[in-house]
């Protein structure tokens, strides 16, 4: 990995930020020639995504939010990862990830001797497996403690609760609020969908891996919206809507160079699923540092816009010609983070009460 650093370093692709104090963890800036080929990417996505299909739109939204639309999303209460510190050295690990990094190790069949272990691995000396800091070797880790990832900040000139809102964690939210704006402005019908790029930002505990995991990042992100109460070749309009994104979005790989022995679809277990999802595939890549997600694709449900209409007391519902409709979410959320990864989702719409 460092090799790959240092030669987008002096390529003029990707530099560390604020290198001349230090650097900022996990924050990166593009260089000439990598602005061109973040851009580039964008364009291509935009262009096949959004212009070339009769069905998409596009929205630029406000990276600051009132601060309700989090509480409304679940953001405030679930967005967390649990977190776990080294009482000896102070560092800190995701509690779900803490084996899956080289651990140190000081091997009493070795006479304490200093080694580091493979992730997941026992020592091949004594064959104990890691019990304490996998950083130091020598600390206790707390126990687990849930620590939210948005990063907050204050409007106005005065730090009080009052003026306490968030950068934006995803990009998906700023298009479920201006869900009817665009409805009513565009003269939509069901199925759309709408789609955006722009940064987002998460107080990651441990980003690494150069630019694939950092805490300011941009998204590619598609909401696309269908009737559930209708029918699409015998299968519910959601399902449909989501097994045919995962195929547009798999050959849309395919076609801009990336080969299929490097990609695969995971489906996300039923404990794993977030917590307004009915259903979850993720478009694998094989990367150096092996397979990892590049896009998700998400079957959401009504949960954001019904969550929405809620808090804010606004009826975020559409005309079908005939009755009013609860509008959800059978949106396609494409959320690739520019220079590694990638998301998309689904919701679906139902009927109002």
């Amino acid at each position: 990995m460092d090799t790959l650093v240092s030669l987008c370093k002096r390529r003029g692709f990707v530099f560390q930020s604020s290198e001349i104090y230090g650097g900022t963890g996990s924050c990166w800036d593009y260089g000439p020639l990598g602005v061109e080929l973040k851009n580039k990417i964008k364009q291509l996505w935009w262009r096949e995504f959004i212009q070339r299909r009769a069905d998409m739109v596009g929205l630029d939204a406000s990276i600051i939010m009132h601060p309700m639309v989090w509480k409304a999303s679940g953001h405030v209460d679930h967005f967390t990862d649990p977190m776990v510190d080294c009482r000896e050295c102070r560092h800190r690990f995701r509690a779900d990830k803490v084996d899956e990094v080289p651990w140190v190790h000081y091997c009493p069949a070795t006479k304490g001797n200093k080694f580091t272990v493979p992730a997941g691995e026992p020592c091949g000396h004594c064959g104990a497996r890691r019990t304490l800091c996998p950083e130091c070797g020598k600390g206790e880790l707390t126990a687990p403690r849930q620590f939210n990832l948005m990063f907050k900040t204050f409007m106005g000139p005065v730090e009080e609760d009052a003026a306490l809102t968030y950068l934006r964690p995803e990009t998906a939210q700023g298009i479920f609020v201006n869900f009817d704006n665009v409805l009513q402005s565009m003269r939509r019908k069901l199925p759309f969908g709408i789609g955006q790029i722009g940064k987002s930002f998460r107080n990651e505990i441990t980003p690494g891996n150069f630019i694939f995991r950092t805490r300011e990042f941009e998204q590619m992100e598609i909401e696309y919206f269908v009737n559930p109460a209708e029918v699409v070749d015998g299968r519910p309009a959601d399902e449909y809507w989501h097994e045919r994104w995962i195929e547009d979005c798999m050959a849309f790989f395919e076609r801009y160079g990336l080969g299929r022995e490097n990609l695969r679809l995971r489906e996300h277990e039923k404990e794993e699923l977030a917590h307004y999802a009915k259903r979850t595939v993720d478009v694998e890549y094989r990367f150096p540092i092996g397979w990892s997600e590049l896009m998700g694709i998400a079957n959401r449900t009504d949960f954001d816009l019904k969550q929405h209409a809620k808090w804010s007391g606004k009826s975020l519902t559409y005309f079908d010609g005939t009755s009013w409709r609860d509008s959800g979410r059978p949106t396609t959320t494409t959320r690739p983070r520019s220079g590694a990864s990638t998301g998309a989702r689904t919701r679906s719409a139902r009927r109002s009460a």
